[in-house]
């Protein structure tokens, strides 16, 4: 075999948009609540979609900001606004590895409020800030 991975597990190389993996059928998921989602970015460039952290998510500037996670929206975000959401009953704290140790600056958010677009958006420009923005 001489070290080379099977084809069917070797990385491709290839980034897929937003709106492309969101057109394929089987390489997303089908919560409409995500689907809305992925449609709200699939016209920005700097976006990516695919497999992250065994969910479906999507990137900004090769970075996580938000991510379907069993059936939940999960989400970075300043870990002040991480507090005020979890205050106010609308999120917890991200526990990833499902041992008590949270993550101050990514949110899940289990129901409909605050809108998942909205807090996507909000995640979106906390983790991809100005980057990308020409003047």
């Amino acid at each position: 075999m001489g070290g080379r991975m099977p084809r069917a597990t070797r990385p491709s190389g290839r980034r897929r948009s937003a709106r492309a993996a969101g057109s394929r059928s089987g390489e997303t998921t089908t919560d409409p609540r995500f689907v809305v989602v992925l449609d709200a970015f699939s016209r920005d460039r700097r976006v990516t979609s695919g497999r992250m952290m065994a969910s479906f998510g999507l990137r900004v500037g090769g970075k996580i900001f938000a991510m379907l996670v069993r059936g939940e929206l999960v989400v970075k975000l300043p870990a002040d606004r991480v507090a005020e959401l979890v205050d106010a009953g609308l999120a917890r704290q991200f526990d990833p590895r499902r041992d008590g140790r949270l993550m101050k600056e990514w949110a899940v958010i289990a129901g409909d409020e605050p809108p998942w677009v909205e807090i996507a958006r909000q995640a979106y420009h906390f983790v991809g800030g100005a980057a990308g923005k020409r003047s």
